[in-house]
C-alpha cells in the first residue's frame, strides 16, 4: 500500500500513504520502533529519490495497520484493521493518489491521499483526507533519501498544536512499512501511532498500451 494516514480523533488517521503494514506486534506508547534490518543476504529495494519516490507503491495492495485509539492521551489501547490501499500514477509521476480502506471491530477508515512533488524545493507534499472528516488535514514535507522516506508537518489533536512524522521503508518490493508519530512537545519526544504493512497484490501492467 499505503496511505498515509493521518489520525485525529477516533477516526482521523496517516497519511500514508503513502502510511504499511503487517503483522505488527503492538508496541506501547512513546515507544519509537527502530527499523529492521533486512535477512541476511537479502537486499532492500533502493527507493528512488526525486520525482520518482512515490513509484515503487503504483499499484493495488493488502493494508495491515495497527493505530492506536487515542493518540497523546497516555493509553495503551491499539486496535487492528486491515483492507486495501490502491495507488495510482497522475501527472508523468509528479503526482499520485492513494485510496485507502480498511475496517475492524473499531469501525472502518476510508480515506485519500494525494502526494505532489516541488521540482524546486525536491521535495513531496502529502496531503491526507479523511472521508468521514471531509477535509485535507494539513500537509506533510519530505523526500527520499537512501531508500527511506521521511515526511514531517504541523497539526493540531483535540485543539492542540502537535507535529507530526511518517516514514516509509520497504523490505522488499512486494513489501512496505510505514509509521506514524505524533510530539506534543515540538519534537523532542515521539509517541507511535500508526503501524502499517502493505503486501502487493498487483503491479502495473508495465506493457505499452
Amino acid at each position: 500500500m499505503t496511505m498515509t494516514a493521518r489520525i485525529a480523533g477516533p477516526l482521523r488517521v496517516a497519511t500514508t500513504l503513502c502510511g504499511l503494514i503487517a503483522a505488527l506486534s503492538v508496541l506501547p506508547a512513546n515507544a519509537q520502533r527502530p527499523s529492521e534490518p533486512a535477512a541476511a543476504g537479502e537486499r532492500k529495494p533502493s527507493l528512488p529519490d526525486g520525482p520518482g519516490g512515490f513509484d515503487f507503491e503504483i499499484g493495488r495492495w493488502n493494508s495491515v495497520v495497527k493505530r492506536l485509539k487515542r493518540p497523546l492521551s497516555g493509553s495503551h489501547e491499539w486496535v487492528e484493521l486491515s483492507g486495501t490501499t490502491v495507488v495510482r500514477k497522475l501527472l508523468d509521476g509528479r503526482a499520485n493518489i492513494a485510496e485507502l480502506d480498511i475496517a475492524g471491530p473499531s469501525g472502518r477508515i476510508q480515506g485519500v491521499s494525494l502526494r505532489l512533488y516541488d521540482a524546486q524545493s525536491r521535495q513531496w507534499s502529502i496531503h491526507y483526507a479523511n472521508i468521514a472528516a471531509g477535509a485535507l488535514t494539513a500537509p506533510m514535507l519530505g523526500d527520499f533519501r537512501h531508500g527511506r522516506g521521511e515526511f514531517h508537518g504541523d497539526d493540531t489533536l483535540d485543539g492542540r498544536p502537535i507535529k507530526v512524522r511518517f516514514v516509509i521503508e520497504c523490505d522488499r518490493r512486494e513489501s512496505c512499512r510505514f509509521e506514524q508519530a505524533f510530539s506534543a512537545d515540538a519534537g523532542k519526544t515521539w509517541e507511535l501511532n500508526w503501524l502499517a504493512t502493505d503486501i502487493l497484490i498487483e503491479a502495473p501492467d508495465p506493457s505499452p498500451r
